[in-house]
């Protein structure tokens, strides 16, 4: 039996071809997606938690993962940036510099919506040479109801 981020997974993969779409509006998603919508739309249909809608502010969320730590399913990987909105307040004694935001998918993997290409999964090291280095990986625990 599949665990909640396992089928949070699962959900994430059945969107794999959707397109692309930056700065898209609550109105078109899931007809198009963003890196930041497209994992707030699945935290929120997989787990049922509410993250933040832009990607600097999904980095504020759960518990900072040393980036050298291996990941788990359902890490949030955030990659630096060339395009974003940076915001190292937030970040005390840290550039960052996010710019793109990914959900480990296991085995080296990671899913993410990405220009052009839409919503696909591919090799961490292949997002890296793309998009830059990860520079923060936050995990965001389940918490059980007793």
């Amino acid at each position: 039996m599949k665990n909640r981020l396992e089928q949070t997974i699962d959900i994430a993969r059945s969107f794999i071809g959707t397109p692309y779409k930056y700065g898209v509006r609550p109105e078109e998603i899931p007809k198009f997606f963003d890196c930041s919508s497209f994992i707030q739309y699945i935290y929120k249909k997989g787990i049922g938690i509410n993250l933040e809608r832009s990607t600097i502010l999904q980095a504020t969320q759960g518990t900072e993962i040393p980036p050298n730590e291996e990941f788990q399913i359902g890490d949030l990987l955030f990659f630096r940036g060339s395009r974003g909105h940076y915001n190292d307040e937030l970040f005390p004694n840290k550039k960052v510099y996010i710019g793109h935001v990914a959900i480990y998918s296991g085995n080296g993997k990671a899913i993410h919506a990405a220009s052009p290409m839409g919503v696909i999964e591919e090799d961490v090291s292949k997002i890296v040479k793309l998009r830059g280095p990860v520079v923060m990986v936050k995990r965001i625990f389940i918490i059980r109801a007793l």
